[in-house]
């Protein structure tokens, strides 16, 4: 277990927190909505692409001082923000104070446009920022400059691994509690889409029957042309091989702690990795109904731990900034089979 304390003077500024996987969900949420802590308590994860405030128009940065940042298509503008903020739940957050004349934000917080809101109570330098609007996933990100890590003193906790993958909390749940699809599931197909846009050169795919193909399917047929030079997709990961004959791409897992995709040993053939609780959805659905599939519940059994949320009404549909900007941060967006995709950037 680690913590993070003010660089300047010492001052102990979070709570004891484990390291894990930058959600992929991090930078997209739903608009007009308040969210809960991106982070789970006592963790903590790192950005390592340039984020937030300063920013730069696209007209003033060109494209190779943007790929410099890790951007390889037009867009509006540009981070060259710190790479390497440390973002944890606001409840781990301590000894910090608001920087009250930088606490703007659009309707219902603060979003962090003027740099980091938040000051140490030790020595008033500031450190962090407190991100909280309507859209954002609720975060404090530290300077990576203004602080340093620092053992707990706590015992150490076994880092998460591919095992964590199978426990039943690990699976993203798929609604949200008003009915509507999760902006969880909705981020990651938008980022899961971008990569095979780009793995498949913007070419036909066929995915593998059964849940994939139920919820990825309206998005995939949406995003993804028809006709021949189709390319197979199939799911793999830890516990699950990839079928035989592999297909032309695999969907996989991010891992927990290093956010890496997972690969069959000696295997460089394409992937595509999906943030690991969807993955974990498909591949070990658990439970799935409170009542049997046939017959009735046995006499004096009475189940009142389900929450019974309406289902959408319409197809999981990705989330536009999702899609396109993991699309522009992917540098294979400049091979000359994704013009078409290059030139919506406009």
């Amino acid at each position: 277990m680690d913590l993070f304390a003010c660089a300047g003077c010492g001052t102990e500024l979070t709570a004891p927190v484990a390291r894990v996987a930058l959600p992929v969900h991090t930078h997209f949420g739903g608009w007009e909505e308040l969210h809960p802590p991106l982070m789970d308590p006592g963790t903590y994860a790192v950005e390592p692409r340039p984020t937030g405030p300063p920013w730069r128009l696209w007209e003033e940065v060109g494209e190779d001082e943007a790929a410099c940042q890790g951007v390889y298509a037009r867009v509006h503008r540009v981070s060259f923000g710190a790479r390497n903020r440390i973002v944890v739940a606001p409840g781990d957050s301590r000894a910090m104070t608001l920087i009250l004349d930088k606490c703007e934000g659009y309707c219902r917080g603060v979003d962090g446009r003027d740099g980091p809101n938040l000051a140490c109570e030790g020595c008033g330098r500031a450190v962090a920022t407190r991100m909280d609007d309507c859209g954002m996933w609720q975060a404090v990100w530290l300077e990576p400059d203004a602080v340093v890590r620092r053992p707990s003193g706590l015992p150490a906790v076994p880092p998460p691994d591919w095992d964590d993958l199978a426990r039943p909390d690990h699976r993203a749940p798929l609604f949200e509690l008003d009915g509507s699809w999760s902006r969880r599931w909705e981020a990651a197909l938008g980022v899961a889409l971008a990569h095979l846009v780009a793995v498949t050169g913007d070419r036909p795919v066929i995915l593998p029957a059964g849940p994939v193909a139920e919820l990825f399917g309206p998005a995939v047929d949406r995003c993804l042309p028809a006709g021949p030079d189709t390319r197979s997709v199939g799911l793999a990961g830890p516990g699950v091989p990839a079928p035989r004959p592999r297909p032309d791409v695999l969907l996989v897992p991010r891992h927990p702690l290093t956010g890496d995709p997972w690969r069959p040993s000696g295997d460089e053939a394409p992937v595509v990795p999906l943030d690991s609780g969807v993955w974990a959805h498909f591949v070990h659905p658990g439970e799935t109904s409170p009542t049997p599939a046939t017959g009735v519940l046995p006499p004096g059994v009475l189940r009142d731990d389900y929450t019974f949320v309406p289902c959408p009404w319409y197809p999981l549909t990705p989330h536009r900034y999702a899609f396109t900007l993991t699309l522009a941060g992917l540098p294979a967006i400049r091979d000359p089979r994704l013009s078409r995709r290059r030139e919506a950037y406009g």
